[in-house]
């Protein structure tokens, strides 16, 4: 018996495949629980269209979050902090410092997609990576300079 899934089912498949099962799973336990539908054309047909438009739209991101990733990497940063001895910071520079200067600069970013592991303690220049995209990683440029 062919089936399109509609959720995942462990042990047997992912949300919108076809799987082929024994009569009696299909008809006693996937299509009553509503996990699965009959693989007729007609199903099969609206499938094949949502996974068009599901494709179309993820593409459609991706490109938005490159042009985002091309902008990121064209606008440098300079931060202004207090310096202690040896270059070291009063305090640090984090994911939600870069964030607002982003903002200032016209690039609104979620402070949770800037991917720094820890904060930035000491003057200098830094790649602070971005994520944008499940596929799309952009890259800021971060100085840290001393305030005069």
């Amino acid at each position: 018996m062919k089936l399109i899934l509609r959720e995942d089912v462990e042990n047997l498949g992912k949300g919108g495949e076809v799987v082929d099962v024994k009569p009696g799973y299909g008809r006693n336990f996937l299509l009553p629980r509503g996990l699965a539908v009959a693989a007729n054309p007609k199903n099969v047909r609206e499938l094949d269209h949502q996974k068009a438009v599901a494709s179309a739209k993820a593409a459609k991101l991706r490109a938005s979050a490159q042009a985002v990733a091309r902008r990121l990497s064209e606008t440098p940063i300079t931060l202004k902090r207090k310096v202690g001895e040896q270059d070291k910071l009063y305090g640090s520079v984090t994911a939600l410092d870069v964030a607002e200067a982003l903002a200032a600069r016209g690039l609104s970013i979620d402070r949770r997609a800037i991917d720094l592991s820890e904060p930035l303690k000491t003057v200098g220049d830094f790649e602070v990576p971005v994520k944008l995209h499940s596929e799309v990683v952009g890259k800021v440029k971060v100085t840290v300079e001393p305030e005069a």
